[in-house]
């Protein structure tokens, strides 16, 4: 990936429910909403969690079961799943990748060749799956949510010993993120402390707004998370965008570069027309005679401005005209002795 270029991620992460025909149409609409890439998670919860906690009773509106565990294991996709997003995410051209949670989770991704992995800020300090997911020389995102800048650069020295092919994501970890915790100033701070990576940003916040900022500071990856309906059931989909957000999100990114333009400042092509309509130039407000002089008593300012510009009438003061001129005839140097 170009570090100049934007690269846009869709987070399905568990939006797609479990099941497949979800995640294609989430796949196909995070495409046509113009994402580079799209992204799971996938989890091996039986190695990953206590057996406390993978069987500690769930009771929550978007639970797929009754203990924590059934309803994470109601949200992993089989192998056969996987082939199928993959597939078809080739097929429409958009790159598609995960996030491992665990070691067992990444030799289960690396079956598929996957082009990237996401290290989760929840592994900003798990200095060993950093290190095995390094090892695979994909190309890694590291979100860097409830880290300091100490853990952040922990990190890129752990990876950077196997691999240097790193983008750095500021991360508030928290869903959906306030505001007043967004810190988007944080990407300035990773710009002088890691020089030449790349910078992004993993956005929690329910809007759009934060991405061009975070742009202007520096970053050039963007993951959001996306759904097809903020309604569905799911702990994520009420902080996700929805289609027509997420196209709103990558249009307003690919505007900048545009809209920032030269930094030449010069009159455009575009701008002559309009100018010419509303700009002003010195007209004679009485008819004059050959040989008499412009005196400054002569002369008003009106639209179109077809003639010499208002700062340049010191320049015909003075001088006598070689015919015959009639009220709201432009003066030009040309009529002048």
């Amino acid at each position: 990936m170009n570090n100049s270029n934007i690269y846009v991620i869709a987070e399905i992460g568990n939006n797609h429910q479990g099941s497949v025909k979800h995640g294609l149409e989430l796949i196909k609409a995070a495409k046509d909403a113009g994402a580079n890439a799209v992204k799971t998670q996938k989890r091996d919860n039986k190695s990953l969690y206590t057996k406390n906690f993978f069987n500690q009773i769930y009771d929550n509106p978007n639970s797929f079961g009754s203990s924590y565990g059934e309803h994470r294991e109601k949200l992993e996709l089989n192998k056969n799943d996987y082939k199928e997003l993959i597939d078809y995410a080739k097929q429409l051209k958009i790159d598609f990748f995960a996030t491992p949670f665990d070691l067992k989770s990444l030799e289960f991704l690396e079956q598929f060749n996957l082009p990237s992995y996401k290290i989760a800020s929840a592994d900003i300090t798990n200095t060993y799956l950093q290190a095995e997911i390094a090892k695979t020389k994909k190309e890694i995102f590291l979100s860097t949510g409830g880290g300091t800048l100490e853990d952040v650069k922990r990190a890129k020295e752990n990876i950077f010993n196997f691999n240097e092919n790193l983008s750095i994501l500021q991360c508030t970890a928290s869903y959906p993120a306030r505001l007043e915790d967004m810190n988007l100033r944080v990407i300035t701070t990773y710009a002088k402390n890691f020089p030449g990576i790349r910078l992004g940003l993993s956005d929690h916040e329910n809007g759009i707004d934060a991405g061009p900022i975070a742009y202007m500071l520096g970053a050039r990856v963007f993951e959001k998370h996306f759904t097809l309906n903020r309604a569905n059931k799911g702990t994520d989909n009420a902080f996700s965008l929805e289609p027509t957000g997420l196209a709103k999100f990558v249009r307003n990114l690919k505007r900048i570069e545009i809209m920032l333009g030269s930094d030449e400042k010069r009159q455009l092509v575009t701008e002559t027309k309009p100018l010419i309509k509303m700009r002003k130039s010195p007209v004679l407000n009485k008819n004059k005679k050959k040989g008499e002089v412009v005196t400054i008593e002569d002369i008003v300012l009106k639209s179109p401005g077809l003639g010499i510009n208002p700062y340049e009438i010191e320049k015909v003061i003075g001088k006598k005209i070689n015919k015959d001129l009639n009220i709201d005839d432009y003066i030009n140097f040309e009529d002048l002795v």
